[in-house]
């Protein structure tokens, strides 16, 4: 906490002199034939001659590429402050993330995980490994970040989540799930498959930093206690938050400020 503290209060005496650039940058991806709007963020102090890290920010289900940078300004200030970059890409709407096994042209992680990753990489001055890639996101984005760490960690490091919905068979009805799912009834295989606490036997212990949180007012809380309570079964370690709180910005404001802390603290381990 202290740390914390001390963190915030170097952010706010930096502010006056301190100007982070947000770009709002047109990609490509190959295996979707498409252009996808990303905002990425960039230290005022960015020189081509630095390595920074990079922390990709997923969306949740009703938010775009925008989302974060709209919703909490501050991560200029935090980008400034810790010298990091931050990927908000597009997710679209209700793309969970996934290559989908029923709709061939909705293929979120081989843009997110490959495409993008690669497009950021040749494009800025990043550290081009896992131990200086993150990735979080919020809801429909708290998925999409441990979906996508689970399965690449080749790719990342460090992964979070908050409010993630992170076994989604309890809601079958609901966010365009079997859209790329499938129905329930006829496909639960796939659900199966493509749930986030089921992917918990890619890790092993301290494979992946992991962070994630939820408030108790949250309808994904319970699925969140599971998640907790599965990696405690298989000993995989990790940081899980739970405090007063519902699906709401004002949650998310607060929790992705102890995320970026967390991601810090991984990336100075080096």
């Amino acid at each position: 906490m202290r740390r914390l503290l001390f963190l915030f209060l170097a952010i706010a005496v930096g502010l006056s002199t301190q100007a982070a650039r947000v770009d709002t940058v047109l990609t490509y991806s190959p295996s979707m034939e498409k252009n996808i709007k990303a905002v990425v963020i960039l230290p005022d102090s960015y020189r081509a001659s630095i390595k920074y890290p990079v922390i990709y920010l997923l969306h949740g289900y009703s938010g775009d590429y925008s989302s974060y940078i709209k919703s909490f300004p501050g991560l200029k200030d935090f980008s400034d402050s810790l010298k990091i970059i931050f990927v908000c890409p597009d997710g679209n709407y209700g793309s969970w993330y996934l290559d989908s096994p029923v709709d061939s042209s909705w293929r979120y992680e081989t843009y997110v995980s490959k495409e993008l990753v690669k497009w950021i990489d040749e494009k800025y001055s990043t550290i081009n490994d896992r131990k200086g890639r993150a990735i979080t996101g919020l809801s429909m984005g708290g998925h999409g970040a441990f979906y996508l760490a689970f399965r690449h960690q080749d790719v990342y490091g460090a992964a979070g989540s908050m409010s993630g919905g992170v076994d989604i068979r309890p809601f079958p009805l609901k966010w365009d799930l079997a859209k790329r799912l499938g129905d329930y009834a006829t496909h639960k295989q796939n659900w199966d498959d493509n749930t986030v606490i089921n992917l918990v036997y890619l890790l092993k212990p301290n494979s992946l930093a992991l962070i994630f949180d939820c408030g108790i007012d949250d309808f994904f809380y319970k699925v969140n206690v599971n998640l907790h309570e599965k990696l405690l079964e298989r000993n995989i370690p990790h940081d899980f938050i739970s405090r007063p709180g519902a699906h709401t910005w004002e949650y998310w404001k607060n929790s992705i400020q102890y995320q970026i802390l967390f991601f810090e603290n991984y990336f100075k381990k080096g």
